[in-house]
């Protein structure tokens, strides 16, 4: 598959999926090499997988692990980045989300690219911070 039909088939399955999160990094958010920082990147991928969680488990979660973290492309100042979160696993206590990040660059000849993908486990909270069991579905 060529870089254009690769770039529009991200583009039309992205159009059909809504974010758990989207935010364009600013100049603040730039390592000393021009790129957006992989640290600002993880913070909105624990943000995002978090969301999802916070959803299934209908309480507060903490992060206990993350258990994948890939950076596939540089993000740069200008992109629009959105992430996707999807549960993957529900334990008694515990819930794994994956997280997928994309880019939508060049607004006049879109181009949109998958830059990183992590899993990321969760932990539910009663309102005394202690482990509570998720509810079922």
């Amino acid at each position: 598959m060529n870089e254009k039909n690769a770039t529009h088939s991200h583009w039309k399955e992205l159009n059909e999926r809504q974010p758990a999160l989207r935010v364009m990094p600013m100049p603040a958010d730039l390592n000393p090499a021009g790129d957006v920082f992989g640290g600002w990147i993880m913070a909105m991928v624990d943000v995002a997988g978090s969301i999802a969680a916070r959803r299934r488990a209908r309480s507060r979660v903490v992060t206990v692990a993350v258990n994948s973290f890939v950076f596939k492309q540089p993000v740069s100042v200008g992109d629009l980045v959105s992430f996707y979160s999807t549960v993957e696993k529900v334990g008694r206590t515990s819930i794994t989300v994956d997280v997928e990040v994309y880019v939508e660059r060049n607004p006049e000849n879109l181009v949109a690219l998958k830059v990183t993908e992590a899993s990321v486990t969760y932990v539910a909270l009663d309102h005394h911070g202690k482990k509570r069991t998720i509810p079922d579905d």
